[in-house]
């Protein structure tokens, strides 16, 4: 009988993250102060992170070592499954093979665990009382309420304004676990203010939920800031997702033509696709494709520039792909992947042409939702569905071509708590949006004066 979940058991946890710092072919760009333009040292990242933190974010290691205490919690949920979707490929008549990694299986609903869990056990270790964070549609958020929960710490979220009043129930699951959760932005933070003194009726960003946040953690002696996406030792925590994947697709006796994943801020694509890059880098052929909305168009149309993560210009400077940090996306129901910016080591992957990258509007990815739904029984959150798109998208171009071709995909969450967008495209009411480029070139000019 062919096989449809491809499972490993407890003990296959991974026992290390992948570094791939270790095996880059070009060096990363340094990461700058936001007011000498001198590269930041540990010292600088100390107020908002603890130690262990800022030694894997400089670690050039292959592998660092997963402490007992966070497998342990991993093993509530990991490995998480590897399903080969027959169903899918059959209605669209391909000859492709089109597996998907299920991160949905956690109790948060997502990929966003799997760092949670480290970053509140290291600051637990470091005798941190309370962590600040941000949260677009409400995936991360959800995480670290869970993690702080588990490791027995204080939990405040700075929750996207438009997501917060689009997703009432992820804000509820983040008060379930215990956490704090605010509409930014706020009048609790000085950026908040300024931001609701100039728009009042501000729909927010993950920007200004950043500044927010980051803001909060450096004025609190008890608190860190944790993040969910962008830097190295979250995209080091995500390569359990990309580890398992591997063996799990040795199990099933293929190996990936093209890996895709859905892309804000880089976590779950680079989670899934960094365990696989050293072939690539040896020469290989597999194609490893980003997937954006067209309402964010980071990679497809922004520049490679150094910029800040947030938008009151206060965290270090990161060359990325950027839309300028005073960008402020339109309430597209993909809440996940509204950030201006993505991960500097996604970027770089992106810029020397390791990495593919497409955009799609927001009406044909909810279509290929649908479909997937229809066919495989999982409704993907609207953030993993744009990977959807394009994997259909890879495996009809098979069929026409008439030739094969295995495709993985990261399908990174659940859509339980997203069923208003699925109610909005089934009555016909959700509209395309592309961002203006009148926007992209004024944001452009106004970075010009940040490069060193």
């Amino acid at each position: 009988m062919e096989s449809t979940k491809f499972l490993l058991g407890e003990g296959d946890v991974p026992k290390a993250w992948y570094n791939i710092v270790a095996d880059l072919p070009v060096p990363p760009a340094a990461v700058l102060h936001p007011g000498t333009r001198q590269p930041i040292g540990p010292a600088d990242l100390a107020p908002l992170f603890p130690m262990e933190l800022i030694k894997q974010e400089v670690s050039t290691e292959r592998e660092i070592e997963i402490p007992k205490p966070v497998r342990d919690v991993y093993r509530m949920w990991r490995p998480t499954p590897l399903y080969r979707a027959r169903r899918l490929e059959a209605a669209l008549d391909t000859p492709a093979r089109i597996y998907y990694k299920y991160e949905g299986t956690s109790p948060a609903g997502s990929h966003k665990p799997n760092t949670a869990v480290a970053q509140a056990f290291y600051n637990k270790q470091e005798g941190v009382r309370r962590l600040a964070t941000e949260t677009g549609a409400g995936q991360w958020g959800s995480a670290l309420a869970l993690a702080c929960r588990l490791f027995g710490l204080d939990c405040t979220v700075y929750m996207v304004r438009v997501s917060y009043d689009q997703k009432p129930y992820r804000k509820l699951m983040m008060q379930t676990w215990g956490a704090d959760v605010l509409s930014s932005p706020t009048d609790r933070t000085h950026a908040g203010r300024a931001i609701l003194e100039r728009t009042p009726d501000s729909p927010g960003s993950l920007g200004i939920a950043i500044s927010e946040a980051v803001e909060d953690a450096a004025t609190h002696d008890d608190t860190k800031y944790s993040l969910g996406s962008v830097l190295n030792h979250v995209m080091l925590h995500q390569t359990v997702i990309g580890l398992e994947a591997r063996r799990q697709m040795e199990m099933a006796g293929d190996a990936p033509d093209v890996v895709i994943g859905c892309v804000g801020g880089g976590s779950n694509f680079s989670g899934l696709m960094f365990p696989f890059m050293p072939e690539k880098f040896k020469g290989s052929g597999t194609r490893f494709v980003a997937v954006e909305p067209e309402a964010c168009p980071t990679l497809t149309r922004g520049d490679y520039l150094y910029d800040f993560g947030d938008t009151a210009a206060t965290t270090p400077l990161v060359k990325m792909y950027t839309l300028g940090h005073t960008f402020v996306p339109p309430g597209i129901h993909a809440g996940g992947l509204r950030y201006h910016g993505d991960a500097p080591l996604l970027c770089l992957l992106y810029h020397h042409k390791y990495v593919e990258a497409v955009a799609y509007q927001q009406r044909t990815v909810f279509d290929a939702a649908l479909q997937f739904a229809r066919t495989e029984g999982i409704i993907p959150a609207p953030e993993a569905a744009h990977a959807i798109r394009k994997a259909i998208d890879e495996a009809l171009e098979a069929k026409k071509e008439g030739r094969p071709r295995t495709i993985l995909l990261g399908l990174s969450g659940h859509g339980h708590f997203d069923m208003a967008a699925y109610e909005a495209h089934l009555a016909g009411r959700l509209e395309d949006f592309a961002y203006p480029e009148d926007a992209i070139k004024t944001a452009m000019r106004e970075l010009a004066v940040l490069q060193p």
